[in-house]
C-alpha cells in the first residue's frame, strides 16, 4: 500500500508540474502537499504507462545519474531498458550528412543484430537514421523524447513514433500533452546518456547540442566513443578523437569497447 502511494504521488507531481524537475523535487523536499485532486482525473485516465522511481522495474542506470527522473511516461517495451550493458546509445547532428547517415545505418544495422538496444533521442538526422535502422535490422530501440509522451516530435517521424511503440520503446518524463519546449531537449540528453553504458557520437560539429549528451555520459562514468570524419572538414568527432576517444570505424570496434 505504502509503494502505491508513493507511485501515485511521484505521478500526480509530474502531472501536476508538467514533468518539470526542479517543481518535483522542491515540494517533495519541502513536504509540501502533493493536491492529487487537483489531477485525479488525468491520473486515473493516462494514455500511457508510468514508471517511478520507486518501483522495482525502474532502471538501476538512471538511479545513478545526476537528476534521476521521478516518473517515466511511456509506450513500449520497458524491458528494453532494464541492462544498461545492452544499451547503446547513438546520436549526432541534426543537419547530417550522407556519409553520417551511411555509417550509422552500418554500424546500428550490425550492433542491434548483436541484441543490443539502442537508444537515441528520435530528433531528426542522425538520430532518426539510427532509431530506423535498428527497427528495420529487427532490433530493439529507445526514443527519449523532450516533449509528452503522446506527441511524436519531430511530426516528420509520426511513422518512426508508431513503430516505436509497438517494436521498441518511446520514453519521456514529460507526461501526456506537455509541448515540445527548447530546455526539454537538454534535459532529456541526460536520460540517453544515463540509461547506456556506451555513447557513440555519429556525427557532430563543434557547436552541436550532441555534446551536452557527451558531457552527461562523461559525467556518469560511461564511455564514450567516435565516428571520424574528413580531415578537411569541422568536427567535433575528430577532435574527440584526437583527445583521446575511441575510435569506431567498424561494428567490430563497438564490440570490443563493449567486451
Amino acid at each position: 500500500m505504502e509503494h502505491q502511494t508513493a507511485h501515485r504521488i511521484l505521478v500526480a507531481l509530474a502531472l501536476r508540474f508538467q514533468g518539470d524537475w526542479g517543481s518535483i523535487y522542491e515540494t517533495i523536499r519541502q513536504r509540501k502537499p502533493a493536491k492529487v485532486e487537483e489531477v485525479r482525473d488525468q491520473l486515473d485516465h493516462l494514455p500511457c504507462e508510468a514508471l517511478t522511481l520507486v518501483d522495482p522495474l525502474y532502471p538501476e542506470s538512471l538511479k545513478k545519474i545526476a537528476k534521476p527522473p521521478f516518473v517515466l511516461f511511456y509506450r513500449g517495451d520497458i524491458a528494453c531498458i532494464q541492462d544498461m550493458n545492452h544499451c547503446v546509445s547513438y546520436v549526432g547532428s541534426r543537419d547530417s550528412s550522407p556519409y553520417g547517415e551511411k555509417m550509422a545505418k552500418e554500424l546500428v544495422s550490425g550492433i542491434a543484430k548483436k541484441g543490443f538496444t539502442i537508444v537515441s533521442g528520435m530528433a531528426r538526422g542522425i538520430d532518426g537514421v539510427a532509431t530506423k535502422a535498428a527497427l528495420d535490422s529487427g532490433g530493439k530501440a529507445v526514443g527519449v523524447l523532450g516533449c509528452g509522451i503522446d506527441l511524436a516530435y519531430p511530426a516528420s517521424h509520426q511513422d518512426l513514433y508508431d513503430r516505436l511503440s509497438k517494436e521498441g520503446l518511446l520514453l519521456s518524463e514529460y507526461p501526456p500533452g506537455v509541448k515540445p519546449e527548447r530546455d526539454h531537449f537538454p534535459a532529456r540528453n541526460r536520460i540517453i546518456a544515463g540509461l547506456s553504458r556506451l555513447t557513440i557520437v555519429g556525427e557532430a560539429s563543434l557547436h552541436s547540442g550532441t555534446l551536452l549528451t557527451v558531457g552527461h555520459a562523461l559525467d556518469f562514468g560511461r564511455d564514450v566513443a567516435c565516428v571520424p570524419y574528413r580531415a578537411d572538414e569541422e568536427s567535433a568527432c575528430n577532435r574527440m578523437i584526437h583527445d583521446g576517444a575511441p575510435i569506431i570505424e567498424s561494428v567490430d570496434d563497438v564490440l570490443e569497447l563493449l567486451r
